[in-house]
Order: structure tokens, then C-alpha cells, then sequence
């Protein structure tokens, strides 16, 4: 009969040996984790700005890779809406650097012709992370993608699905005035016969509290973006 010093001796080795295992395993797989992160949020960017490519199409990783370094110029800015030449969006630290943020632009025929802006922030279970585009001219949604959140299937995790995202396609950011008026996205179906359907989009059906969460942050992230957009709009009209 095996003594009990043994029996935890060799318990205590097969755990040492298993933990080596997986830790090792975590650092091999860590890069390429890092690097898959990155091309989800690139393909994401690219989808938001309408040039992912054809939906029966599979591209390869390198493929996508090119796409977004041909048709995407990436820079930051300041609270100010101005350039900072010095910084990539990369550079930025959320957690201690405040009033920069990234600006993905769209180039066709070495004309700009779009920008996606990074959109993230409370859900009911979780925190959203997105892009949302919009036109040259600063007003009009191109589209819009969520990449990472942990919303229930089903209800709020709908928010990822076509069918929602495909609303937003067309709406305005601004009203008749040019005041920010953001999207909202509302409890019931739009009446596109209202004066204010021109910035909703139709809700999720128990899904309440997600939308009004995304409805709270996408306002925000666009008014930090507000001093960009009429520089941008005032360069577009020059």
C-alpha cells in the first residue's frame, strides 16, 4: 500500500508539471493571441467603412493585413480636433492619457472617403467595443460593428448581428441645424413618418438596458469627436 507521503509527493509533482504546462502554453500562444486581437479589430474597422470585401469571399489573414494598409491612413488627434502628428493610435494609454483619440480614415483614389472612430462603454453585463463610421461629410453613418462584449445571446448580444447593425446605415448625427443629435436607438419601431427618425433605429427586443447604455457612450464618444468632425466638414466644403 502506497503511503500517504507518497501519494501527496506525487500529487504535488503531477501539479507542478501540469502548471509548467499550461503556463508555457500561455506564453507561446500569447503573441499569437495578441496578433489575432488586432486583425479582429482591423477587420472591424474595415467592415464599419464598407470595404471588407465581397461576404462570400474568405480572405487570409495577410490579405486582410494589406487591405487595411492600401485603403486605411490611421492618426490621432487632440481635444481640439487637430492632428498630433507625433502619435500613433497605438501611442494612446487610455487609462492615462485623456483627450487624444484615434482616427481611422478611409482612402479611395488617394481621396478620403470616410472615418471610423472607436465606440465602447456599458451594456447591462458588460463593456461594448465597436467603430463607427461615418461619410466624408461628417454627418452620415456608414456603419457600425461591435468586435468584443459579453451580452446575453439572443437579446442584448444581438447588437453584433446584421439585421441591427444595417440600421444604422444612412441615419444623421446631426439635425437640420448642425447640432449633434447622436443615434438613439429606441424601445419600439421607428415611425419613419416622425421628424426625428432621421437619427433612430429601431430597439431590441428585451434588450432595454443594453441599448440605453450604447445610446449613452455613442453620444459621448461622438461629441469627444465633435471638434474633428467640423474641421473635417469645414476642409470638405473649402
Amino acid at each position: 500500500m502506497r503511503s500517504n507521503s507518497y501519494t501527496l509527493g506525487f500529487t504535488t509533482l503531477v501539479t507542478i508539471i501540469l502548471g509548467i504546462m499550461l503556463s508555457s502554453a500561455a506564453t507561446l500562444l500569447k503573441d499569437r493571441q495578441q496578433l489575432n486581437m488586432e486583425l479582429d479589430i482591423k477587420k472591424n474597422i474595415l467592415q464599419a467603412l464598407n470595404i471588407s470585401g465581397q461576404a462570400d469571399v474568405k480572405l487570409t489573414a495577410e490579405e486582410y493585413q494589406q487591405m487595411f494598409s492600401e485603403k486605411i491612413r490611421s492618426y490621432v488627434i487632440d481635444k481640439t480636433g487637430h492632428r498630433v502628428d507625433e502619435m500613433k493610435p497605438e501611442d494612446i494609454d487610455p487609462k492615462t492619457m485623456s483627450g487624444f483619440y484615434p482616427v481611422f480614415e478611409k482612402v479611395i483614389n488617394n481621396q478620403t472617403a470616410g472615418y471610423a472612430i472607436p465606440i465602447s462603454g456599458k451594456g447591462l453585463w458588460s463593456t461594448l467595443y465597436g467603430y463607427l463610421a461615418l461619410e466624408r461629410d461628417c454627418k452620415t453613418v456608414m456603419g457600425i460593428t461591435f468586435y468584443k462584449h459579453g451580452e446575453t445571446p439572443g437579446l442584448g448580444g444581438e447588437i453584433e448581428k446584421d439585421w441591427f447593425t444595417s440600421n444604422f446605415v444612412g441615419k444623421q448625427i446631426f439635425d437640420p441645424t448642425d447640432k449633434l443629435v447622436s443615434i438613439q436607438i429606441v424601445k419600439r419601431t421607428v415611425d419613419e413618418s416622425s421628424a426625428e427618425a432621421y437619427h433612430q433605429v429601431d430597439g431590441i427586443s428585451g434588450a432595454t438596458l443594453t441599448t440605453k447604455g450604447m445610446n449613452i457612450f455613442i453620444e459621448q464618444d461622438l461629441i469627444n469627436y465633435l471638434p474633428f468632425f467640423k474641421l473635417a466638414h469645414q476642409t470638405e466644403e473649402g
